[in-house]
């Protein structure tokens, strides 16, 4: 009978049967953990993911690996230069493709021990942008991301990609708010926020943290030379502000300043984008991304970088500064 037992116990792990242990992403106080362990989120922006082919990407995940990344940004509502790779329609349902890859990239970080953002968006108003206009259809989206993904735990839903904005993007507090009640019928322990363009107030802190009951905030912080030497101070402000109000939450840089956004006005260096990750680590955020897109003054975007993943993996994309970060970061 043992004998019979260690056989199947082999050939369970022979065939893979046996999984790994799962990454489960979760809170504890100011910061994040996995599998329960105290954890900082070293990110990377990889938007367009849901159009890698399979074995680019793969690559790219094992580089993350390699340069000490946990976690990485992917959209739910994206479309690569008129090439819409979104995981659900512009109604919210399901889009199975591109829902299945992102059941795939789920899995693939998970046995990787590694956390994925997966972002909604109504998009920015441009033509054939356009998408989940009404609270119905962004409800719809919220249902069927976290009825596909539930089994897995190493990922967070933000619900709207800079909320504030005042174009299409634009989602109210109030539908905030019920979209969140509607993830903790669904899913209550899945972790939830919801992005903001630029630093926030003290009363917007107050409405994501008490009205909205967000688990985490994601400020974006403005993108300009002076913005990494104010990240301590901001941060601490946060703090200040979240104690005053009685819900300390972690604060989370999910897409700070990038190459090729505005060149002309400033484009960070290597050594910017490490001062702004020491800054938020000195200063108790909970995590940080390496930001990165497209080139604004070409006018192709080339080389695009996590906005169009199709042809190209990110890292054969990356430029001069980014590549001397990534070699910053082993120092």
């Amino acid at each position: 009978m043992k004998q019979g037992i260690a056989v199947a116990l082999f050939l369970l792990v022979a065939t893979g049967s046996i999984a790994a242990e799962a990454a489960e992403l979760g809170i504890s106080k100011t910061q994040f953990t996995i599998n329960g362990k105290p954890t900082f989120l070293l990110g990377i922006s990889y938007y367009g993911g849901l159009g890698a082919p399979s074995e680019l990407c793969l690559r790219d995940l094992d580089e993350m690996q390699r340069h000490g990344f946990n976690w990485l940004r992917v959209w739910a509502t994206w479309t690569s230069s008129g090439d819409d790779v979104s995981a659900v329609d512009r109604l919210g349902n399901p889009r199975q493709t591109r829902l299945t890859k992102l059941k795939w990239l789920l899995k693939e970080c998970d046995r990787r021990g590694m956390i994925v953002d997966v972002t909604l968006s109504r998009g920015d108003g441009a033509p054939g942008q356009r998408r989940l206009e009404t609270l119905e259809a962004l409800s719809r989206a919220v249902e069927t991301l976290v009825g596909a993904l539930k089994p897995h735990r190493n990922w967070y839903l933000d619900l709207a990609n800079e909320r504030n904005v005042k174009d299409a993007r634009s989602v109210s507090f109030e539908e905030l708010i019920e979209l969140r009640r509607l993830v903790k019928r669904l899913d209550p322990d899945r972790l939830v926020t919801a992005s903001h363009a630029g630093d926030m107030t003290e009363e917007e802190v107050r409405r994501y943290l008490l009205d909205v009951q967000v688990d985490f905030v994601s400020p974006h912080r403005p993108r300009n030379a002076n913005s990494p030497g104010k990240t301590v101070e901001q941060t601490k402000r946060y703090f200040q502000w979240m104690q005053r109000l009685g819900r300390t939450v972690p604060v989370h840089y999910q897409e700070p300043f990038r190459r090729g956004y505005d060149p002309e006005r400033w484009d960070p260096h290597s050594a910017d984008f490490l001062a702004d990750l020491r800054a938020a680590q000195r200063a108790g955020a909970a995590g940080w991304c390496l930001h990165n897109g497209d080139q604004r003054n070409q006018p192709d975007g080339r080389p695009r970088r996590s906005f169009d993943l199709r042809e190209r993996r990110l890292f054969d994309q990356l430029d001069e500064e980014e590549r001397r970060f990534l070699q910053d970061l082993k120092q």
